[in-house]
């Protein structure tokens, strides 16, 4: 679950520039508060991103504990030119990674959130 300051904003990234769907929305008016579920595939199948937005906050300190979400993409490189495309921004370009041959690349959502692209390996 990641806790997001301006919703739409949010949702627009997640869908807009990442490619995911908006699969379920809940607000809670007497907790002031709306979740949001966002993902590739159904969440009986595969993994989602929880966005929550408390209605009273307009940004969260990150804290040091959360490092990155990560995301398995065919091409890392491609992947950053599309997340350009659509508006986003890259953190670090796709290439090898430190110490390694894995290609990976970080992008930012619009609170600060990084997402890291890791690139499939061939089979």
């Amino acid at each position: 679950m990641l806790r997001v300051g301006d919703l739409d904003r949010a949702i627009g990234f997640y869908t807009e520039v990442l490619g995911m769907r908006l699969l379920r929305r809940s607000d809670y008016p007497d907790g002031r508060f709306t979740n949001v579920f966002v993902g590739y595939g159904d969440e009986a199948h595969t993994a989602v991103i929880e966005l929550t937005h408390n209605w009273d906050t307009k940004t969260y300190d990150h804290g040091t504990a959360f490092g990155h979400l990560a995301i398995e993409v065919d091409d890392a490189y491609g992947a950053c030119e599309e997340v350009k495309k659509r508006g986003g921004r890259v953190a670090r370009e796709a290439g090898p990674m430190k110490h390694g041959t894995t290609v990976i690349a970080f992008v930012e959502d619009p609170d600060g959130y990084k997402i890291e692209f890791v690139q499939r390996k061939p089979a």
